[in-house]
């Protein structure tokens, strides 16, 4: 066999060096891309994707860093902003996700083939009776459907990209697959989440996401909505009003201080959350006309849900087709898209325009007179 061989010859001093320069720009590209490492049991081993010994799923890229728990309802345990080595929770992070987790310490969790409660865990549909059987220990009534109480399949995994599955094909009433992916893009997270009937009859079906915001003391949302269902002691809905004043956030509001747990309808789909002492904002986009809105004083966090129905919609007025939801006929699916942007915001001007925290402080007081 013959090899065949090139003579090397010195390369030229001018080629040497560019060289060099361009392995020093890698090097400091990739010390720029490596995601800060957290001790502690939930720390991934493989830093730029991968999975730690709980199971939990790390996505990260150069502005996010992503964890997410399949066996825990497919759900998200931290979403971080990174900035100069350090991370910055969006999402109010659980602290140590494991077997015995909660849900409800998740940083968030999906919403399918419903969202939040349905009363008396019955409706009427299409002439039939509907029974939905209680889900959760302790909670009188069916809540937030199957999706966040499962273990997830991890059917797709990338660096910046996971895609998860959930069959529920022999539940009842309810019987579907489902899927939701989550994927980095830029300084974006895009949560899409999937169902499919593949029941026996027509149901009606709904999508939403349960996130747990960072919430600090100048926290302010814009979250314009043109109405607002009241509701009883239960927590479900019993009156449609227009949004009163204090609870518009046409611009960007304090949180309010008084117990919010209501479903705001006719929303544009586009939401802010600001951190102004961060200097940081976050919009939530998605393609739904509906959100709840979770705001228990005193608490580290609020919950701002982009939904695609209000609670009990199933139970209000025209059923749940009338409010939101989506009936879909066997075989037939339903998919959403939720995205959530971080940036990097001025400190005395957001939006184009002055703002300080006696002014918000102002409008507030306005806004509940």
């Amino acid at each position: 066999m013959t090899v065949a061989r090139t003579e090397q010859r010195p390369k030229p001093a001018s080629t040497s060096k560019a060289q060099a320069n361009a392995n020093a720009r890698r090097s400091r590209l990739a010390a720029a891309t490596e995601p800060p490492v957290r001790p502690g049991p939930s720390t991934a081993v493989v830093a730029m994707g991968g999975r730690d010994t709980e199971g939990c799923i790390t996505l990260a890229n150069a502005h996010l860093r992503l964890e997410l728990a399949p066996s825990l309802g497919g759900g998200i345990t931290r979403f971080d902003w990174r900035h100069e080595g350090t991370l910055v929770p969006i999402f109010r992070p659980c602290v140590e996700p494991g077997p015995d987790t909660d849900p409800n310490q998740l940083a968030c969790y999906p919403l399918l083939p419903y969202s939040n409660r349905i009363g008396n865990g019955h409706f009427q549909f299409s002439g039939r009776s509907i029974d939905v059987p209680c889900n959760r220990a302790g909670e009188p009534l069916p809540l937030h459907g199957d999706g966040w109480l499962g273990a997830w399949e991890v059917a797709e995994e990338t660096p910046a990209f996971v895609r998860l599955t959930l069959d529920r094909s022999d539940g009842k009433p309810y019987a579907f697959r489902a899927a939701q992916t989550y994927a980095l893009e830029e300084a974006t997270l895009v949560v899409t989440l999937d169902v499919e009937n593949t029941g026996d009859d027509a149901l009606p079906f709904g999508l939403g996401l349960h996130p747990f915001l960072m919430r600090e003391a100048d926290t302010e949302l814009s979250a314009a909505a043109g109405g607002v269902w009241l509701c009883g002691d239960d927590w479900l809905p019993v009156r449609h009003v227009p949004a009163p004043p204090a609870w518009q956030f046409g611009v960007a509001y304090p949180m309010p201080s008084e117990m919010v747990n209501n479903a705001f309808t006719g929303w544009s789909g586009r939401t802010s959350v600001l951190w102004p002492q961060r200097r940081l904002s976050l919009t939530i986009a998605a393609d739904t006309d509906y959100y709840v809105l979770y705001a228990p004083p005193g608490e580290s966090f609020f919950c701002f849900e982009p939904v695609d129905h209000p609670i009990n919609a199933v139970n209000l007025p025209g059923g749940g087709e009338a409010n939101g939801m989506t009936v879909l006929e066997p075989g037939e699916r339903l998919s959403r898209e939720f995205r959530f942007t971080v940036e990097r915001t001025g400190e005395a001007t957001r939006r184009g325009r002055p703002r300080t925290r006696a002014g918000a402080k102002a409008r507030a007081r306005d806004a509940s007179r």
